[in-house]
């Protein structure tokens, strides 16, 4: 596949410590993304990453919610929420991107899930699927109209950002040798068929050649 330097973006979403092995909420073999995306950061021209970035007991927290333990639901304003150990908090190791991860030429790093009371999957809403990151606008305004999206994890964040990429306009590729899963009940199955629904190519950057 040819690239366009001039419309097309490589979007690099949530790989941080607390998302790779040995962190607080780790992804299987999720820091094996890191050469992958590597590779793919000196290909393309326009390199924008995403940043969890959580305020202390924020509402996503198990912790913040008595009786309840990660992985277990809670009714927020905005719907059903699945409950996480704490992680990505502001200003901790954990929040700080891979030490490997070659994010330098970031054009953009976006943070998300900054709101206490909101979680944010998604790179372009929030989890009430009504507040805005202001990410379609920037990408509009560059003229970007690409999207290879790559990082962690598959079935959430990733596939949040690739339907509503492709929901907004935008074409999106979804790298998948460059993302790892959770895979919590069948999310993984789930997620890519939401993605290949909603009009989002599922391809490998070895594939593609990158």
């Amino acid at each position: 596949m040819k690239l366009d330097d001039s419309t097309d973006a490589l979007l690099v979403i949530d790989v941080q410590n607390d998302f790779c092995p040995e962190g607080a909420l780790a992804v299987p073999k999720g820091d094996e993304v890191v050469p992958v995306i590597n590779r793919l950061v000196k290909r393309f021209a326009h390199v924008l990453l995403t940043q969890d970035w959580h305020p202390p007991h924020h509402r996503s927290f198990a912790s913040a919610h008595a009786g309840k333990k990660p992985f277990e639901t809670a009714e927020l304003g905005y719907g059903t929420q699945v409950l996480w150990p704490d992680h990505c908090v502001q200003g901790t190791a954990g929040a700080d991107f891979h030490r490997d991860l070659a994010h330098g030429k970031a054009e953009l790093i976006l943070r998300k899930g900054f709101r206490p009371e909101i979680d944010s999957y998604s790179a372009f809403f929030e989890n009430d699927r009504r507040t805005p990151t202001g990410l379609s606008g920037y990408l509009r305004t560059r003229g970007f109209k690409r999207l290879f999206m790559t990082g962690l994890a598959t079935d959430f964040c990733v596939h949040y950002s690739a339907v509503d990429g492709a929901a907004l306009g935008f074409e999106v590729v979804v790298l998948e040798d460059g993302c790892r899963a959770i895979d919590l009940a069948g999310s993984l199955v789930a997620a890519r068929e939401a993605m290949t629904k909603a009009g989002v190519r599922l391809d490998t950057a070895a594939a593609l050649g990158f």
